[in-house]
């Protein structure tokens, strides 16, 4: 058996292609972005990360070109070795003091930042608890710790009570880790941390919460999950990521100094990788910059939001609740979602397509995003987009 046979046989994408209706991969050729150009036409961005439209920021533009002009183009090592510049030192400790914890520590990308903290922490013979909507980056850092003989454990999405059943078939005072996003990417949930909270203290669990889609969204002043509900001090890891809010790439986690400080020494996706670079440094500090001077653009992003949330219930479309920046419309079928993308972007909007298996059967999704910078027209239009496309396609 040939070991790329898998490859030639995998033609689902040109089968898509074919179609005319493959949403990935689309070049974006100029971003303003609300508005970005695809295939040499503007299109509404309804399906970006950057929630506070702070890519195109021209102080954040300038600091990332001022880094380049000072340090280069590259760190040319890894934190552990030459990686580390004062940048990296600076926005740690700005980041510590704007999440209220003691320490933080940066990793090359948000996706690593998991495979860092999760199997440095969780070692055989204990147990890793997990969410089962977790996002992926969770779900890799999960299946190298249980590659380690580390007891890994899941329970029903956001489910306390399910929880609370699998916590209860663990002694107590065996170690544990229980992990989740604080808003869950797909379908921007907001996770029950009261209650989470509550059930990791009766069970001796300690508790890592991914703020990925949560800081600059949700929160005191964009603050995160922890922040939202008051649980700061309760919550004893915080991770994120540089590449939405903080319009840059790269990722976080926040804790105990000890703890980062055991993270920063043993972490193989640390110590092997190579540093953040100094624009994306840069960029993330003077994000963080405007995030501080300028709250409001959370309530506008949030405003923004819950204006197209309303709009799209209103027509009789079949809208996850939430208060976060995403919103997500079921349409039940991978040939409707690929369909009705096309449609949406021949009409000048563009959404995300998430299909099986990256969702379950039944629950295919036009996943759509919004950030501060847009305005109420091009919300308007996004809403009378989806009606029209909508109608024509059956689904109100």
């Amino acid at each position: 058996m040939d070991l790329f046979k898998k490859c030639y046989d995998f033609t689902r994408a040109d089968e898509i292609k074919a179609m005319g209706v493959y949403p990935y991969f689309r070049a974006v050729e100029e971003n303003e972005g609300p508005v970005v150009s695809i295939e040499g036409r503007k299109v509404i961005m309804a399906g970006s990360n950057n929630y506070l439209g702070l890519t195109s920021h021209p102080k954040v533009k300038e600091a990332a070109i001022n880094a380049i002009k000072k340090y280069g183009t590259g760190c040319s090592g890894s934190r552990y070795l030459t990686g580390t510049i004062d940048l990296h030192i600076e926005l740690e400790n700005r980041l510590a003091k704007f999440l209220g914890k003691e320490a933080v520590l940066l990793f090359s990308t948000g996706y690593q930042t998991a495979q860092g903290i999760i199997p440095t922490l969780v070692h055989r013979g204990e147990y890793l608890i997990s969410d089962k909507d977790n996002h992926a980056c969770i779900v890799a850092g999960n299946l190298i710790a249980r590659g380690a003989s580390v007891e890994l454990l899941r329970y029903k999405h956001n489910n306390m009570d399910d929880l609370e059943r699998v916590l209860s078939k663990i002694e107590k005072d065996v170690p544990k880790l229980i992990v989740s996003d604080g808003v869950f990417s797909t379908g921007g949930e907001i996770v029950e941390l009261p209650r989470l909270v509550q059930l990791a203290k009766a069970n001796n669990a300690k508790l890592l919460i991914d703020d990925a889609h949560s800081v600059g969204v949700i929160g005191k002043g964009g603050r995160g999950t922890a922040s939202e509900f008051n649980l700061v001090d309760e919550v004893d890891l915080t991770m994120g990521t540089f590449s939405k809010t903080f319009a840059s790439l790269g990722g976080f986690v926040a804790g105990e100094a000890k703890v980062i400080d055991y993270i920063k020494h043993s972490a193989a996706a640390l110590i092997f990788s190579a540093s953040p670079t100094p624009a994306s440094v840069a960029s993330a500090l003077a994000a963080l910059d405007v995030l501080e001077a300028e709250p409001e653009r959370v309530d506008k992003l949030i405003a923004n939001a819950q204006f197209i949330r309303t709009g799209l219930l209103a027509e009789g479309f079949n809208v996850i609740d939430g208060r976060t920046g995403i919103v997500p419309v079921i349409v039940g079928s991978d040939e409707l979602a690929f369909q009705m993308w096309r449609m949406l972007y021949d009409e000048g909007v563009f959404v995300n397509a998430f299909i099986a298996p990256g969702v379950p059967q039944g629950r295919q999704m036009m996943r759509t995003s919004y950030m501060a910078t847009h305005e109420e027209h091009h919300l308007q239009q996004i809403i009378d987009t989806f009606k029209k496309v909508g109608k024509q396609v059956g689904l109100i």
